[in-house]
């Protein structure tokens, strides 16, 4: 049978091949014909022009709904973005100066914000390599640093957005570039550091973030338990700020910036110490000091009593180490007893570490007068919260670890046969003495 050697005529069709290859090529990217490099750093300001833009859309509302109001008439528009950007610097760990006031305390939420937006940026828009996830983190840090200088922010405002740039952009896109498909197992990824770590290390800090987090989800609950009994404060509030649509809206969104806040003052609450609203103010379990607050509907939650059952709050603490000590328990595999004795201490100085980093963004100053003094003390509650997740953690794993009771045991049985020895007779070891002593 004849067979044809000329060109296959076509039909006109282009048949398309999908290829679902993870691995990245060098010059293949989300955006086409860019580096890796270019890809990160684009994908970086990305999310920074998210959360910027969430900020400054609210800003600008408030001043499109006052600009009727001669108070206003010598305002431009150009103010609202420079409060904006203050305030998305301030989630930044960048103190701001709005009305003459310094506010330090950092909204929480609004930092939520930013890492999320750069979550979802790198997620969408990302390339998971080194080169990118650097370039991207450097783009995010440069950016926060030029809104600072721009701002007019000093020596320690610039390296405060320095460091928080690192931290945010870090957290978000770091996570976003994970859940790339190309993205290599975060247990992989963290095997080289992990498998360098001594004993017990490693299991520590799993346990450390494990406490941590319960410590923040046990502190949400109770915040949860305040805006219910104190609802009817919170809607008083509301209803003599007599609010129109768009300060209302406003309104909400401040609230949310400093919800996690609230959170982070009840973890104080829980822990024992409490915290403060104002100077001369104190809220802990122990008791209720209270003075006269600002018109915030958030305020309104706050406990109003303290003393009785509410004493043995901070045994909840000691409920979370437990937890963690069953944890670490299970999670350990000891070869000898000091490797149980660094875990705990791990665990705790996690705990703390981490409890530390949370009230002192949560604590500073939110206005003039009374209201530079607000949030928690940060090495008490620290140190109280690593104490109290600590010894609880011991209880439950150094008494029911193998190898410590193995420990135990060895120890008893070299007591028991030094005891059972027979004692030295007088005399056995007596050194000669006399003329036969040197021969």
């Amino acid at each position: 049978m004849p067979t044809s050697t000329g060109p296959v005529p076509t039909t006109g069709r282009v048949r398309r091949v999908l290829q679902d290859d993870p691995r990245p090529s060098f010059f293949t990217s989300a955006i086409d014909g860019a580096p890796r490099w270019a890809v990160g750093a684009l994908t970086a300001l990305q999310g920074a022009a998210l959360s910027l833009l969430a900020v400054t859309l609210p800003a600008v509302a408030v001043f499109v709904a006052t600009s009727a109001d001669p108070a206003n008439a010598d305002v431009a528009w150009t103010r609202a973005v420079v409060v904006a950007a203050n305030l998305w610097l301030l989630a930044h760990g960048v103190p701001a100066t709005l009305g003459g006031a310094v506010v330090s305390v950092v909204p929480l939420g609004l930092t939520a914000l930013a890492v999320f937006t750069c979550y979802a940026s790198a997620r969408r828009s990302g390339q998971a390599t080194r080169g990118a996830a650097l370039a991207g983190v450097a783009a995010y840090t440069l950016l926060a640093v030029l809104v600072a200088v721009v701002t007019g922010a000093g020596g320690t405002g610039v390296l405060r957005a320095l460091l928080g740039g690192v931290l945010v952009g870090g957290l978000g896109l770091g996570a976003g570039l994970l859940r790339r498909p190309e993205a290599p197992p975060w247990a992989r990824l963290v095997a080289p550091v992990r498998d360098r770590l001594p004993g017990g290390v490693a299991v520590g800090l799993r346990a450390g973030l494990l406490a941590t987090a319960g410590l923040v989800l046990l502190a949400s609950v109770v915040c949860v338990v305040w805006v219910v009994a104190g609802h009817a404060a919170v809607a008083q509030v509301v209803a003599g700020l007599s609010l129109d649509a768009v300060g209302g809206v406003v309104l909400a969104v401040g609230e949310l910036a400093f919800l996690p806040n609230l959170v982070v003052w009840a973890l104080a609450w829980v822990v024992g110490p409490g915290f403060a609203v104002g100077a001369g103010t104190r809220f802990a379990p122990a008791e209720v000091v209270a003075g006269p607050l600002p018109a915030v509907p958030l305020l309104g939650a706050l406990p109003d009593a303290g003393g009785g059952p509410l004493l043995a709050a901070p045994a909840l603490v000691l409920a979370v180490g437990l937890l963690a000590g069953l944890v670490l328990r299970r999670w350990s595999t000891p070869v000898r007893p000091r490797d149980v004795v660094v875990a705990l201490a791990v665990l705790a100085v996690t705990v703390g570490s981490l409890v530390a980093l949370l009230v002192a963004a949560a604590s500073g100053a939110a206005g003039p007068g009374r209201m530079a003094h607000v949030g928690a003390h940060v090495g008490l509650v620290a140190l109280l919260a690593a104490a109290g997740t600590g010894v609880a953690a011991a209880c439950t794993s150094v008494p029911f670890d193998p190898e410590v009771r193995a420990a135990v045991r060895r120890g008893r049985e070299r007591r028991r046969a030094a005891a059972a020895a027979p004692a030295p007779r007088a005399g056995d070891d007596a050194t000669p003495t006399g003329p036969d002593a040197t021969g």
